[in-house]
């Protein structure tokens, strides 16, 4: 029997992570970095530092610290309407849906655009019915026209005011000073004309990062609102928001339905369809025991499963947080971008005056042209569409990446992997399955086989290491019984010790053994050969004789020779394999999956050592790993790159997470990277052509004011469409 609990409508996901001293916006209006850099000017005398603002150009939101006594609410709302733009207290908009500019469920820019080109088909019919196209514009004609200026800039000029009460020109005051120089020079079909273009190029502005919003709060839409949970004895389930669920409940799944939170299965098998958390296209089979993702798809039985993580920590809401969070992370050709626009700008006020004082002083040509042509150097000169080119891209390039299970920090980590040289790649649940298996046992000094296997998995039974996971396994499958280890204690990169039946032992690799002082010829020989043949070797020993020696072996992963190669066809110079394993295993996985350098028996500052000499060598390396002795290497290196399974502390200190333990993401990922820049090249020059273009157009006297805009408009249409492009890569 199912029963239904009352839903709570979900907090925003931004409300439920900021806490009490921070308060969060709704702004109409930001859609572009310019609008940004406005607030920012606006704001900053309000807050103790720049760092108390944060800015999600998607999503439309601001952040604010509320680190001091004049950071109240009521002061930021006017701040921002300082701006030319609207502020909304962030539950306000989570409550209604709307942002304070909407008309009878219309937003209001989309409305006034609508009523700008109306008016401009009006007035051209009243014109061609009243006096004819040839003559004069008539009174009417004209109001009509007014209507339809006023409609198309009625956004823009607040910002254009405050453009230039501050000093600091950009688009919104080219365009207004546009509009009202073709007003004075009597184009009045002109003026309306660029005043609709216009406002229809911001209208496509707000829709393309509106369309990167819609991609990302996809990725949300992915989880299930409510789970069903087992209550009482287990024979009865309740619907449940899922943010009231808490890790250890358990959850009943149906066949077809989305996965609501991370778990493990504790009843049945199915397989699941994880591709919008890992991106593996084929379904993977999940037994009791296996985990399960947020967000993905129960393909067969109904199972049941205990949950891991609440709603907010699942790796659905990591992902989304993430690519949210990723968006303040600028690339570098964000910030080249912004820092060109800002001198551009003013740059091309001076030319367009110059244009207009020029001509009329030295060449006698009429005042009334040379301004008209001025006119048409500021419409062009407009940055829109170089400003929109790289975040619409970056944003896109990101929530692509989401999709395929690769989940990047930021736009500078986005563009770093199609600059890296060479890569370094831990061995274990990297290069392998990260699963080894107990291949061979030898008990030295009278001590048995079961004996050497119980006291090694019962120390190994308290740590999550792969070699002793396949001990404590293989003790499990002969039935070898265990004995409770005290005085645990770890040694870094090399083994344990700890107490067992009263007597202190170590377990550990073969530089452990030597560095207990035990000179064993019989435990030397056995673990070279061992070594030699492939295995990673533990010993087990007490403070005065060796008791044995474990061997174990871990696959390469099945497509690990093709990644690598891949890496290579990719553009890297060098892959170099770094473990803590010893020579022998080392040396046979790196020829088996064709790594072009190794180097073995590695503490977690050995790794660090040797990615700072590779960097030494090619100039931009990047490191790959999943466990805390990767965590050092990959925070020295110029892009760490966590396995998905990996360690919580891998993944925290990577730039990059691959959400599965999928090889083949690595060179995807350096293709994406290398997509994305060139994307953002191919908008430049898109972007600066044009205008380039019309340029020599109004040198030439052929430009007209509404063919700058078009062509403006035309610019940040290409870069838009062209950014999203990678959405449908993914």
């Amino acid at each position: 029997m199912v029963q239904r609990a009352p839903l709570r409508p979900p907090l925003p996901q931004c409300a439920k992570r900021n806490h009490m001293s921070k308060v969060v916006f709704k702004i109409a209006g930001m859609d572009c970095s310019e609008e940004v850099a406005a607030l920012k000017r606006e704001l900053r005398p309000l807050v103790e530092s720049e760092d108390s603002l944060s800015f999600d150009l998607i999503n439309g939101r601001l952040t604010v610290a509320k680190d001091c006594a004049r950071c109240s609410s009521e002061a930021i709302l006017k701040a921002v309407s300082r701006t030319g733009m609207k502020a909304v207290p962030w539950e306000d908009v989570a409550d209604t849906g709307r942002t304070g500019h909407a008309v009878l469920g219309v937003h209001a820019r989309e409305v006034l655009c609508g009523v700008s080109g109306l008016g401009i088909l009006l007035a051209a019919a009243l014109q061609g019915v009243t006096v004819g196209w040839a003559a004069r514009p008539a009174p009417w004609t004209i109001v009509t026209l007014l209507v339809s200026v006023v409609c198309g800039v009625w956004f823009v000029v607040p910002k254009a005011w405050y453009a230039a009460r501050s000093l600091r020109p950009d688009m919104n005051l080219l365009m207004t000073i546009a509009v009202i120089g073709a007003l004075a020079l009597g184009d009045w079909f002109e003026a309306a004309i660029v005043s609709f273009l216009f406002a229809m190029a911001l209208l496509l502005e707000a829709w393309s990062v509106g369309r990167a919003r819609r991609a990302i709060g996809a990725l949300m839409d992915l989880s299930p609102q409510t789970a069903r949970q087992r209550v009482g004895n287990g024979t009865e389930t309740i619907e449940v928001p899922v943010g009231e669920i808490q890790p250890g409940a358990i959850v009943v799944v149906p066949p077809g339905e989305r996965i609501p939170l991370d778990g493990v299965l504790v009843k049945g098998a199915t397989s699941v369809n994880q591709a919008p958390i890992t991106g593996e296209s084929a379904p993977v089979s999940k037994d009791v025991g296996d985990e399960v993702f947020a967000g993905s798809i129960n393909n067969e039985g109904a199972v049941e499963f205990r949950v891991t993580k609440r709603a907010e920590d699942t790796s659905l809401a990591r992902i989304v947080r993430m690519v949210e969070e990723a968006q303040a992370r600028r690339a570098p050709s964000e910030r080249w971008v912004e820092q060109f626009a800002r001198y551009y700008t003013p740059a091309m006020l001076v030319a367009a005056l110059l244009t207009a004082a020029i001509p009329a002083l030295f060449f006698q040509t009429p005042i009334a042209d040379s301004i008209y042509g001025a006119l048409v150097m500021l419409l062009i000169a407009c940055p829109c569409a170089l400003v929109i080119s790289t975040p619409v891209t970056i944003v896109a390039g990101l929530t692509a990446a989401a999709r395929m299970g690769v989940l990047i920090k930021g736009g500078a980590y986005l563009e770093a992997p199609a600059r890296l040289k060479a890569i370094a790649l831990d061995k274990t649940g990297t290069l392998t399955l990260g699963r080894p298996e107990v291949q061979r046992i030898i008990a030295l000094d009278n001590h048995s086989e079961d004996q050497v296997l119980s006291v090694a998995a019962s120390i190994e039974s308290l740590s999550l290491h792969p070699l002793a996971l396949a001990i404590v396994r293989r003790a499990r499958e002969a039935a070898v019984e265990l004995t409770e280890a005290q005085s645990y204690n770890s040694i870094g990169g090399k083994g344990a010790e700890a107490i067992v039946n009263n007597r202190r032992y170590w377990i550990g690799s073969h530089r452990l053994l030597l560095e207990q002082g035990h000179d064993d010829p019989a435990a030397n020989r056995q673990a070279e050969a061992m070594e030699d043949a492939g295995h990673s070797v533990v010993l087990l020993g007490t403070d005065d004789h060796v008791c044995g020696l474990i061997g174990m072996a871990d696959s390469p992963k099945a497509n690990a020779r093709d990644a690598v190669a891949a890496l290579r066809k990719a553009g890297l110079r060098q892959v170099v394999m770094l473990t803590g394993d010893n020579e022998g295993t080392a040396r046979a996985l790196a020829e088996s999956v064709g790594i072009d350098e190794y180097h073995a028996e590695l503490l977690p500052e050995d790794k660090l050592t040797w990615v700072k000499d590779l960097s030494a060598r090619f100039g931009i390396v990047g490191m790959a790993g999943d466990g805390v002795n990767d965590a050092p290497a990959m925070a020295a290196s110029a892009l760490g790159i966590a396995m998905g399974a990996g360690s919580d502390a891998a993944i925290e200190t990577a730039d990059v997470t691959l959400m599965s333990d999928d090889l083949s993401r690595l060179p995807w990922l350096i293709l994406h990277s290398k997509e994305v820049l060139r994307i953002v090249k191919q908008n430049v020059a898109i972007s600066l052509g044009l205008k380039i273009l019309v340029f020599a157009l109004v040198l030439a006297g052929w430009a007209t004011l509404w063919l700058a805009i078009v062509a403006d408009m035309g610019a940040s249409l290409l870069v838009i469409f062209n950014g999203l492009r990678l959405l449908k890569k993914s």
